[in-house]
């Protein structure tokens, strides 16, 4: 190991003293979410220095007596990478253990505001995600992007999957590929519906049903796939 480099449990060690509810858990679930990034071994494993376990002490701090979402402390790291002094913390009374108050937030659909509809041509498709017209038309071929029903023009979600669709060719992955996410998102759809149907059926009203439960769907989703991947 290099010189002043730790592994993952030696920084727990360190750290949990100060930080009973610390884990290695969840000094990998900060990793994953960007907040930290410790040098790889040739063999894979973790290696921290000094700066690293300063930052996940700034980050348990903030978490532990100030109950800072992860979105607000990583905008203070960003602050603190470029050289600038985060703003000044005010504690707020808190309503649980920190843990359960990021765990709740996690768990609970946040309202996000409603996005400006987009009406696009084919064209400026074209030209805003950086698509050419034979990638483009393999991906209208197979149904992944389409006009609006009953219009020429394309919205806000044709241009995403556009967009996602290009960066994934740098990975070899093309139109086929795009079919199983489609195929996976039918069916998690068809889950969706079968689920809030009988709920529907007792309050026509809950328009924002559907969207609550694919929110709660798509943590799942995304936290299922990463722990299938290589850590």
């Amino acid at each position: 190991m290099a010189l002043g480099l730790r592994s993952i449990g030696q920084v727990l060690a360190i750290l949990k003293p100060e930080f009973d509810d610390v884990s290695i858990s969840k000094i990998r679930f900060l990793e994953s979410e960007g907040l930290i990034s410790p040098e790889r071994a040739p063999s894979g494993y973790r290696r921290y220095a000094e700066s690293d376990i300063e930052r996940l002490r700034y980050i348990l701090e903030v978490q532990k007596n100030h109950y800072l979402p992860l979105k607000v402390i990583r905008e203070h790291l960003d602050m603190m990478d470029r050289g600038q002094e985060p703003p000044p913390l005010s504690t707020p009374r808190p309503t649980g253990s920190a843990e359960n108050v990021e765990t709740a937030q996690a768990l609970t659909p946040q309202p996000h505001p409603p996005k400006r509809a987009i009406r696009i041509t084919r064209r400026e498709l074209l030209e805003l995600s950086g698509l050419n017209e034979p990638a483009l038309s393999e991906l209208e071929k197979h149904q992944l992007v389409l006009p609006r029903r009953g219009t020429i023009y394309y919205g806000r979600d044709a241009l995403t999957v556009a967009v996602i669709s290009r960066k994934l060719a740098a990975f070899g992955m093309d139109a086929r590929h795009m079919r199983v996410v489609k195929q996976a998102a039918e069916r998690e759809v068809g889950l969706i519906e079968q689920a809030i149907a009988p709920h529907l059926r007792r309050n026509p009203a809950a328009r924002t049903l559907p969207a609550e439960v694919m929110q709660l769907v798509l943590h799942a989703h995304a936290a299922i796939m990463r722990s299938q991947l290589p850590q």
